[in-house]
């Protein structure tokens, strides 16, 4: 008889992997036993040589649907096993051999489900119903090795059919931590109601036309009637949320096909375990109140994600807003008490329980641009599930400013944390500061140094200046196509192109449209976009029209005449008189008005030139007017040039405005002038990137790879259209699919940049 010792690395634990393990083995006929051992899984097994290669085989290519094996290491056994194979007691390991890896939540599974329904099952319309496939993860983990005593669970002793069912190799909840039932587990509560009365209540409320606050797994969640006009509305109000689409949650994927166009790939995405909110084509004729997504032709839907969302939606009858239990800009609340503190001003009722959450995780927010993924903000279902990263040293990017988040490194992987949102109020900046030390404990990475963003008033910089560690300061748009590369795992020199609003660049001005040859360690400029004056300074991506007329009256002089006075006094008429005498009078004395040479504050501005957007309620608001205008339609692109200037490429947008406003005054249609807008920047991106890949000289030849980064290219019609143009030249083109291309990915990027330099530099 041979013995072996075993150890599995990667998403092994909280994802039904011992009981895996379990069946595996007894169904080859080895004895042995498996644990959880600090963040791994290992044990032993005796028997038949041959039918121990086959269960080492099978440990990596049969794992559990949520689970990620990365490493399987056997080696000589220590003991003899006895008789037969079992599941021991986990204890923490003596010493970490990797960092450990938390597995995301993942929605209710299809046999859950069924039960979920199913009259003459014991869990029939139990809300908080799971099993090793699905059910809360990251939310509810206190502690590694996971087990039922390290998480929020432990709360909630287990019933004698609970029991049973835990301990039996046989039953498909099997170690499942979070198992529960309505006699042992979580109960829902509506002020002094509970279970079934506390449901009906809150439904009630819904289609009385109220709001209610529902507490989820990652958070507190507004919920109301989403083809409710008054209540969405009200909504709004009340969250100070003016403009910014919603989420919709519907019943399920059909629901979802008559709402909104869907394709194989969104298909897939809306009911993969993460079930994120899926940006997708609105259908014209559906119910969904027009209020839930002003003036976008797409919807955020997603389907549910537990028990108590398809008992709610079930109840009410029809589509959901579920948006985050929050007011605009502040995390999501997770707190009993600080949820009733919080949205008593906006919420009408509480549908909450007593299972506490451990972890703050907002909803995942993707888009599907032809059949790859584009993530927008990710969270619940995503994160924090690593990804590879060759950082031997443990680091932390610490991120930027607006859609913020942080990345933890180490062993050969990164760890992106949750979402946490702006970084700009006490809220926010205290959620992050609880996040990091959160998942710092949990992953058991301690990092050695800190790379964070050149911008010295970003609260994440001060914050790790603060520290007592070494640091690195990665600039904003190097994070940002470093993010792009490090995903794909391209190590050589290769072209990024990033547009965005705004980032400090290492001259110490603001940046956006940015073209560099770089590698992971470093970068070149070699292209921009002009610079343009931004009137009133940050106050500038709320009010597109100073944007525009700051573009208007001072653009970088690169040899092209400025629109015409006539044009430019047209334009100023739309504006309130005292306001564009305000802007004038800044622009002249340039007081307040740092320059910019921003991608994304030049949609704002063709926005307000084509009178769809003069101010707004969020930042990106106006290019997602500009790209819903646009659609796909065909047009004839605008005049642009590409002048050389101070030893770079860069592009002198004041032609393309000039052009823009004489084909508007000559009647031209919103609709192609927005189109033709998205064409050219297409056509600037490809020749500004074909003239870098000419004169590269970086890493010891010319590139062949361009990563986009930035949140420009969340925008569906121009990540189409400049891809396209840059393929035609023979060159690769990638941009984020796992990590956020926008802010969201700039932790992701900074931790790759610091541990090339760091490898670098060894």
């Amino acid at each position: 008889m041979t013995v072996r010792a075993f150890r599995v690395f990667g998403t092994v634990q909280g994802v039904g992997f011992r009981p895996f393990v379990y069946r595996t083995a007894d169904a080859l006929g080895l004895d042995g036993w498996v644990a959880n051992v600090d963040g791994h899984v290992e044990g032993e097994v005796a028997g038949d040589p041959r039918a121990i290669d086959e269960f080492a085989a099978r440990l990596g290519t049969g794992a559990p649907p949520l689970a990620r094996v990365r490493r399987v290491a056997l080696s000589s056994g220590r003991t003899t096993p006895g008789k037969g194979f079992r599941v021991r007691r986990s204890a923490p390991g003596p010493a970490r051999t990797a960092a450990r890896e938390v597995p995301p939540d993942a929605a209710i599974c299809d046999t859950c489900l069924r039960e979920l329904y199913d009259p003459t099952d014991r869990r029939y319309h139990y809300p908080f119903i799971n099993c090793t496939d699905c059910g809360p993860r990251a939310t509810i983990i206190e502690g590694l090795p996971y087990d039922r005593l390290r998480t929020t669970m432990h709360r909630f002793p287990l019933c004698p059919d609970c029991a049973a069912e835990y301990a039996d190799p046989a039953d498909r909840r099997f170690h499942a931590e979070p198992v529960a039932c309505p006699a042992c587990g979580p109960r829902i509560a509506w002020d002094e109601l509970r279970g079934a009365d506390a449901l009906r209540a809150a439904a009630k409320a819904v289609v009385g036309g109220g709001i209610v606050a529902l507490k989820g797994l990652g958070g507190y969640q507004l919920v109301c009637d989403a083809t409710d006009s008054g209540v969405v509305s009200a909504l709004r109000f009340r969250k100070h949320r003016p403009s910014k689409p919603f989420a919709v949650m519907v019943r399920d994927i059909g629901t979802a096909a008559r709402l909104a166009r869907v394709n194989d790939t969104e298909r897939a995405v809306l009911t993969s375990p993460a079930r994120p909110v899926v940006l997708l084509a609105a259908r014209r004729r559906q119910p969904i109140a027009p209020e839930v997504a002003p003036g976008v032709p797409r919807t955020g839907l997603f389907l549910p994600t537990t028990g108590l969302h398809h008992l709610l939606l079930d109840a009410v009858g029809r589509p959901l807003v579920v948006t985050s239990g929050n007011l605009s800009d502040e995390p999501i609340a997770v707190d009993d008490a600080e949820a009733f503190g919080t949205l008593t001003r906006v919420a009408d009722g509480f549908l909450t329980h007593d299972r506490p959450i451990r972890a703050r995780y907002d909803d995942s927010v993707v888009r599907i641009e032809g059949r790859q993924r584009i993530t927008v903000r990710r969270a619940r279902g995503l994160a924090p599930a690593p990804l590879p990263l060759p950082a031997r040293i443990p680091l932390a990017g610490i991120g930027a400013q607006l859609k913020h988040t942080f990345t933890l490194a180490g062993d050969g992987r990164a760890y992106p944390g949750p979402h946490t949102g702006d970084l700009s109020g006490a809220a926010a900046y205290d959620a992050f500061r609880r996040s990091y030390a959160d998942l710092k404990r949990l992953t058991g990475i301690e990092p050695a140094v800190l790379a964070h963003d050149l911008h010295p008033g970003y609260l994440s910089t001060q914050w790790a200046r603060e520290q007592p560690l070494p640091r690195l300061a990665v600039q904003h748009h190097h994070a940002h196509v470093a993010a792009t590369a490090a995903e794909h795992k391209v190590s050589g020199p290769f072209i990024g192109v990033a547009y965005d609003g705004l980032g400090l660049g290492d001259d110490r001005t603001l940046w956006g449209g940015e073209i560099l040859l770089a590698d992971l360690s470093g970068y070149r400029r070699v292209g921009r976009f002009a610079t343009a004056p931004q009137p009133g300074g940050d106050a500038a991506v709320r009010h597109p029209s100073r944007t525009a007329l700051g573009h208007l009256l001072d653009a970088e002089p690169l040899g092209t005449p400025r629109p015409s006075l006539d044009l430019v006094r047209r334009f100023t008429e739309r504006l309130d008189p005292s306001e564009a005498a305000v802007v004038r009078a800044m622009v002249a004395r340039r007081v307040n008005c740092p320059r910019a040479s921003s991608a994304g504050r030049l949609f704002d501005t063709v926005a307000a030139l084509l009178g769809l957007a003069d101010s707004v309620g969020y930042e990106g608001e106006a290019a997602v007017r500009l790209e819903a205008v646009a659609g796909m339609a065909h047009a004839v692109p605008l005049a642009h040039r590409i002048v050389r200037a101070e030893g770079l490429w860069v592009y002198d947008s004041s032609s393309t405005l000039a052009d823009l406003l004489e084909r508007q005054a000559s009647g031209e249609p919103v609709r192609d002038l927005a189109a033709a807008f998205h064409l050219t920047l297409a056509r600037v991106t490809a020749d500004l990137v074909a003239r870098a890949v000419e004169g590269s000289a970086f890493g010891g030849g010319a590139p062949h790879t361009v990563c986009l980064g930035g949140g420009c290219f969340v925008n569906g019609r121009l990540l189409t259209e400049v891809r396209r143009r840059i393929r035609s030249q023979g060159l690769r083109v990638l941009v984020g699919h796992e990590i956020p291309v926008g802010d969201g990915g700039i932790s992701f990027g900074q931790a790759a940049v610091a541990a090339a330099r760091l490898a670098k530099e060894r």
